[in-house]
């Protein structure tokens, strides 16, 4: 089994946005190892619950992430992750940690 996480820059997207971009990494991974006997399993880590205009605070909901980042085998890097805050901090901790990273 291949545990998947998908560290993907969410802010001044629409949720609809978001999970569009999701499920488009979801399915090309699943594609791409659809002739493998291997297991993959995506890590959901997207909050439903996340709203900062209702008190959600960001930094919390890193560590949150931060705390499935730690579960996984890949990191599936979506564009942009170089200039999202969290995205960057999720990048430095698979480097520091040995994770493998997809970028794309």
């Amino acid at each position: 089994m291949i545990k998947f996480f998908i560290s993907q820059p969410m802010n001044g997207k629409t949720e609809e946005e978001i999970l569009k971009e999701r499920n488009e990494v979801i399915k090309a991974i699943e594609k791409y190892y659809a002739d493998d006997d291997t297991v993959v399993e995506i890590i959901d880590s997207y909050f439903k619950d996340y709203d900062p205009e209702n008190g959600c605070v960001p930094l919390k909901y890193l560590a949150k992430s931060l705390e499935m980042l730690a579960d996984a085998d890949i990191v599936f890097f979506c564009r942009g992750w170089d200039t999202a805050r969290g995205c960057k901090i999720e990048h430095q901790c698979a480097v520091e940690y040995g994770i493998d990273r997809i970028y794309v």
